[in-house]
């Protein structure tokens, strides 16, 4: 079939007539008033000539005059990519020959570079093209009509822009259109009305927010061109039928990408031992509700906290180490009425009472003992690891499909999720206690900087001894240059595993951390021990250090002399000016450094039974699946009923291709309401100086280096001296930096992950920048200021 009527087609047809055309039949089938035409399919494209007879003589069916020609590619005005202005539209077209002419300009549109480069970002590997024929309206004003707010994300209001005349002004941005915002239940006058009402039905019967192209015409006859999904909104929070306000988790420890349903799932079984431990009352079907996975990411239900009168005042101050941006999306919902205090606790009194009592003895008995004794207390908590390692025992081999799911969900997680989480517990809050408390006690006495040096080269860094050990494997590579600097990645992997690499110790690296990654806290991700790609990409980068005064052990060595002289240097200055709270300072800056570095224990210990979890479940999945992966696109309560001979193919399906949409997504909301309101969006943008774009400080220290943007830390390339530029960064990534000169960051927070190796080795870090992935190109020169907070393009 080479050409169809547009009032033939329905949205099963998309394979043949595109996303567009069949939007447009869609509308049609729903009674809406769209201009008559027909569509020239993919398949007349497959045959690379234009089929002239068949579309001259639909064409003068149509009446002939002025048509619209428009591409419909089957790539196109579909729910994960709209290819807005991706492919090209002709319109006043009049005449046979100028039909035949668009249609095959229209054609030729879909190899186009910016039409390529959309579908590889896109990741939609090709695209087939057929091309819509209307009859053109003559139009006395024409626009575009968002059904949610495409700049916020909330779902309850509707955008116009309209112009005089063709709206393709609009689309073209060579106008400024007439904008209005208005409620979608808000009745408005005359063609908003319509406008209006009509988005109202579009959106209810394709179920999702939709961008609409529309035109009226002399008559005041509404008529609708085109409808969309709107692809770049954040997915909506589940529906709760009352106001929520949610704060995303994930980048405060540096991961922005998606979890798997069965990363999240398991992360809430996981953690439900410990909270039963101390008293709380679970719901075995969501241990932990407060904590809503939208979009694949992790967020905190913070509503009830938000309503409460005694806790609303404090948490401002309590979400600083969100960063600025979260913060002060925060303190503007404690004005909107929305969140007005309501009586009430959001926890249960007698449940909290328990805890304490439960936790506070041991709590202050665990904590004296580590800053009396510090080694004896590292001594403790090495041992809790080697402990949790023993006692991580999976089934056999002959357990049944049930019971390895089982272990995975519960068993696995037991020996780690003690109240104490086996003696690790104490000396890592000390630790983090001892690394900020000397910053109050010395206000007015030393400067951020001068405190943040004192954090450098910190010992006992489980993350930081991953990546000199990483760096170590590099220095035995050196042998082997050509091998390992030139070999791809991917290749390399296949060869280490087959034994056809020369040793460089990776077999005792991964014992140690193989089940490290970037996002590894997600069950779903595969582990360095299953793909080692990433660590020989780590080892290239390494390999281009020829500078020794560069070399990363080095560069570790000389912040930790720079820690030590700043911490002398303070402890006479403070007992001097000081010289009670001098001494204590002083005290805590010396435990400081012998168990801050221990702050990554608790999560490096968690990660021996989710990998072990991982590897039963995949057997799982081994047993159940064409891909044993296809287990972690299902939570806990579904993989028990595909045990249990459930046909869930095609929500995994699904599932997967959710999952790597999302993986392409360039920014997540820090907090979101349930109507799917961005509130960072809502804040005023303020003055900013050309040139600089202001964040938070992460690490003291100024650098000015060529900018390398990398968005993943997988087969990444950073050259020596370069600054990282990236959207967050959590362990995965920290092996970059030690041949970084600097590190800047679209997330975080000053206690996470990144910008606390940053300070260890010594290198400046700008945390928070919004959209620096954005602003900031590989190969400019910048000049970061980690103690302000701010980064300067010097040079484009």
């Amino acid at each position: 079939m080479k050409l169809i009527q547009l009032s033939q087609i329905d949205a099963s047809m998309v394979d043949l007539v595109g996303g567009k055309a069949a939007g447009q039949g869609e509308m049609i089938k729903a009674g809406e008033r769209v201009p008559d035409g027909f569509c020239v399919t993919v398949e007349a494209h497959a045959t690379g000539e234009v089929p002239e007879t068949e579309l001259v003589e639909a064409y003068e069916r149509l009446g002939g005059g002025k048509v619209a020609v428009r591409s419909s590619a089957t790539a196109e005005d579909l729910p994960q990519a709209s290819f807005a202005g991706q492919q090209d539209t002709y319109l006043n077209v009049e005449g046979g020959q100028a039909l035949i002419d668009a249609v095959r300009r229209c054609w030729d549109s879909l190899h186009t570079e910016r039409a390529v480069s959309y579908r590889a970002n896109a990741g939609i590997e090709d695209a087939a093209m057929a091309v819509v024929v209307q009859r053109m309206v003559d139009p006395e004003r024409a626009g575009v009509l968002f059904t949610a707010n495409p700049i916020t994300g909330r779902r309850t209001q509707m955008v116009v822009d309209a112009a005089k005349g063709l709206g393709t002004a609009i689309v073209d941005g060579t106008v400024v259109p007439d904008h209005y915002e208005f409620d979608d239940d808000a009745v408005q006058d005359g063609w908003l009305e319509d406008l209006r009402t009509a988005g109202l039905r579009l959106r209810e019967h394709f179920g999702s927010p939709q961008d609409i192209e529309w035109a009226i015409d002399r008559d005041g006859t509404l008529w609708l061109l085109q409808s969309r999904p709107i692809t770049t909104l954040f997915p909506a929070p589940p529906a709760t039928g009352q106001p929520r306000l949610y704060l995303e988790i994930g980048h405060i420890q540096g991961m922005l990408r998606p979890m798997t349903p069965m990363g999240v799932s398991i992360l809430k079984a996981g953690a439900a031992p410990w909270f039963e431990a101390v008293g709380a009352k679970l719901d075995q079907r969501d241990p932990l509700p407060r904590m809503v996975p939208i979009g694949g990411r992790l967020y905190f239900d913070l509503t009830d906290f938000l309503r409460n009168k005694a806790i609303r005042e404090r948490l401002g101050a309590s979400l600083e180490v969100y960063g600025p941006r979260v913060q002060g999306a925060v303190q503007r919902m404690l004005h909107d009425p929305r969140f007005a205090p309501r009586p009430g606790l959001p926890f249960r009194m007698r449940t909290v009472i328990r805890a304490t009592a439960l936790i506070a003895p041991r709590a202050v008995a665990g904590l004296v003992s580590a800053l009396a004794r510090p080694e004896a207390a590292r001594a403790k908590a090495y041992r809790g690891v080697e402990k949790i390692r023993r006692l991580t025992v999976p089934p056999g081999k002959n357990a049944t499909a049930a019971e390895r799911l089982r272990w995975a969900a519960e068993d696995a997680h037991k020996a780690v999720m003690t109240l104490d989480m086996q003696g690790i517990m104490w000396p890592l809050v000390a630790g983090i206690m001892a690394g900020t408390a000397p910053a109050a006690l010395l206000e007015g006495v030393a400067t951020e900087e001068e405190l943040d040096t004192v954090l450098g080269g910190m010992p006992y860094n489980v993350t930081t001894e991953m990546d000199l050990a990483l760096w170590k494997l590099a220095v035995r590579a050196r042998e082997h240059r050509d091998l390992f600097a030139t070999t791809p990645t991917a290749e390399l992997a296949a060869r280490y595993r087959e034994g056809d690499l020369p040793d460089i110790g990776m077999a005792a690296f991964l014992d140690k951390y193989g089940m490290r990654a970037a996002a590894e806290i997600d069950v779903g991700t595969p582990r360095w021990s299953e793909d080692q790609a990433p660590l020989f990409s780590t080892i290239a980068n390494y390999l281009r250090v020829d500078d020794p005064g560069q070399a990363p052990d080095r560069r570790f060595e000389q912040a930790a002399a720079r820690a030590e002289r700043m911490l002398t240097a303070l402890a006479r200055r403070a007992r001097r000016r000081r010289p009670i709270r001098g001494r204590v300072a002083t005290f805590l800056m010396r435990r400081s450094r012998g168990l801050t570095g221990l702050r990554e224990i608790g999560k490096f210990a968690w990660l021996i039974p989710l990998q072990a979890a991982r590897k039963q479940l995949l057997l799982v999945g081994e047993e159940l699946f064409e891909r044993p992966d296809d287990i972690m696109f299902l939570d806990l309560v579904e993989a028990r009923r595909a045990v249990q001979g459930a046909d869930l193919r095609d929500l995994i399906a699904a599932r997967r291709a959710e999952y790597e949409r999302e993986l392409r997504r360039p920014a997540v909301p820090g907090a979101l309401l349930s109507d799917g309101t961005d509130v960072e969006a809502l804040a005023p943008q303020g003055p900013a100086e050309d040139g600089v774009l202001t964040g938070m400080a992460g690490a003291a220290g100024r650098a000015t280096g060529r900018a390398r943007v990398i968005r993943d830390p997988a087969d990444a390339h950073i050259e020596p001296g370069e600054i990282l530029v990236a959207p967050t960064t959590d362990p995965g990534w920290t092996p970059l930096f030690l041949t970084t000169a600097g590190l800047v960051t679209e997330t975080g927070s000053p206690v996470a992950h990144g910008p606390t190796v940053a300070r260890e080795y010594g290198i400046p870090a700008v945390i928070c920048v919004r959209n620096a992935t954005h602003e900031i190109r590989t190969g400019q020169l910048i000049t970061i200021d980690g103690a302000a907070g701010t980064v300067r393009i010097d040079e484009g």
